[in-house]
């Protein structure tokens, strides 16, 4: 992976548990990201709202 200093080590990605989603996270993954911890699920009222938090290694 080449260094990108403009990237922030860590990341929260949040919203809709859609293909959008997951689309965003494979993204971050593509971009060198790693899954820091499982994610978190809620629901809130209407849809389900999920969150991963991501890591970028040094």
């Amino acid at each position: 992976m080449s260094e990108n200093s403009d990237l922030p080590r860590y990341r929260v990605l949040t919203g809709p548990d859609d293909a959008e989603f997951c689309l965003r996270v494979s993204a971050a993954l593509d971009a060198g990201y790693d899954l820091h911890g499982s994610p978190a699920v809620t629901f809130d009222g209407d849809r389900v709202i999920v969150a991963q938090a991501l890591i970028r290694p040094r």
